[in-house]
């Protein structure tokens, strides 16, 4: 991993030089719009960008020094044969079903009643139990008190006089925030919102004009290709798009994502709650079964797929899956959804046999 990790930094630090770009590594305060300090140096622009990203929160409680954060969880040493996972969105549920896969007795304790929150309610629920399947001990409802350490590992008492776990390790990933502390940001004009984050306009500009910011600094949608499109529309606000092109932009509505549990989710537009706010009346399509593959395995494992459509203008407004390599199914059905298919577009699709994603358009009768 380490090895990895050096070489795509390698890559991405060549590409920097190549494109011209001088990195200085240190610690940087803003003075003003216009100057940043790196240790005893000043450096002056027209323009400055923060693109600081965000970082795992660990709450003050008992303990909280045996507490690890997705930064150190692959660096452990030994191996945790018994691991708690702290949270219910994207990484806690991803790291629970990696060190599940592993061969780890992982437990989950999240304070909700149902994981990822903001996902389709349907996909929650279809994902809490296929990890479950897979041997993940989810502890829905539950916070943690207090942790101790013992000869045995690590205690961990919850609250409400809940069963306590007894484990070797403790991920929290109950959040991360933005990383504005300590960067002179407020002093120099910047206004931040009252998570810590960057407020920004639609060109990433904050409240100080020549200070711009995107990605996980500013809290909007915090994933690594939302950042690079951000990145494209900053571009051509600043210096102008490509001779021929018009400006880009960046819509929030239809970006797709996956999270990689076991099996995979793959989503991209409204959930079925989102969806009916907003287009009122919605028709829904779902189907839940078990994958060929899988029949033949003998794997219990099952997939759901759904489509939600909106009903004044046929519209494809929500793709949700749950199964093998949902990401990649996922992935092709966006750049459909984002130019507009409509239902009766994805009827009119031949589907290709024997695949998964050939439910997504062979899908007739409506569920709600």
């Amino acid at each position: 991993r380490a090895r990895e990790i050096t070489r795509l930094n390698g890559i991405y630090n060549q590409l920097l030089a190549n494109a011209g770009v001088t990195i200085i590594s240190g610690w940087a305060t803003l003075v003003d719009g216009h100057s940043v300090k790196v240790e005893e140096q000043t450096f002056s622009a027209k323009n400055i960008l923060v693109s600081t990203g965000g970082t795992p929160t660990v709450p003050a409680l008992a303990g909280r020094e045996y507490i690890v954060t997705s930064d150190q969880m692959f660096d452990l040493e030994p191996f945790p044969k018994r691991l708690l996972v702290v949270g219910g969105g994207y990484i806690a549920c991803e790291i629970a079903s990696i060190f599940n896969g592993l061969g780890a007795q992982v437990t989950q304790i999240h304070r909700g009643e149902k994981l990822l929150t903001g996902f389709d309610n349907d996909v929650r629920s279809f994902i809490a139990a296929e990890m479950e399947k897979t041997g993940v001990r989810l502890r829905l409802g539950s916070e943690v008190e207090a942790i101790r350490k013992s000869e045995a590992g690590l205690e961990v008492t919850l609250k409400a006089g809940a069963e306590p776990v007894l484990v070797d390790a403790v991920l929290y990933a109950t959040g991360r925030v933005p990383n504005t502390n300590g960067l002179g940001l407020e002093s120099a004009g910047v206004k931040l919102n009252h998570k810590g984050a960057i407020e920004v306009n639609n060109h990433y500009q904050s409240s100080l004009p020549s200070v711009y910011a995107l990605g996980d600094v500013t809290a909007r949608l915090q994933l690594t290709p939302v950042a690079l499109g951000e990145a494209m529309v900053l571009v051509d606000h600043l210096f102008g798009p490509v001779a021929g092109k018009k400006p880009r932009s960046m819509g929030y509505e239809f970006v797709p994502t996956a999270v990689f549990t076991h099996p995979n989710i793959g989503t991209v537009g409204y959930s079925e709650e989102e969806a009916r706010k907003v287009f009122g009346k919605v028709t829904v399509f779902r189907t839940d079964f078990k994958p060929l593959r899988h029949t033949l395995s003998g794997s219990t494992e099952r997939t759901l797929m759904k489509l939600l459509v909106d009903d004044a203008s046929d519209r494809v407004v929500g793709l949700h899956m749950v199964g093998p390599d949902a990401g990649e199914v996922v992935q092709g059905f966006a750049v459909a959804m984002k130019a507009g298919a409509t239902k009766a577009v994805f009827d009119s699709t031949i589907g290709i046999h024997p695949t998964l994603a050939e439910e997504f358009v062979t899908m007739r009768e409506p569920v709600a």
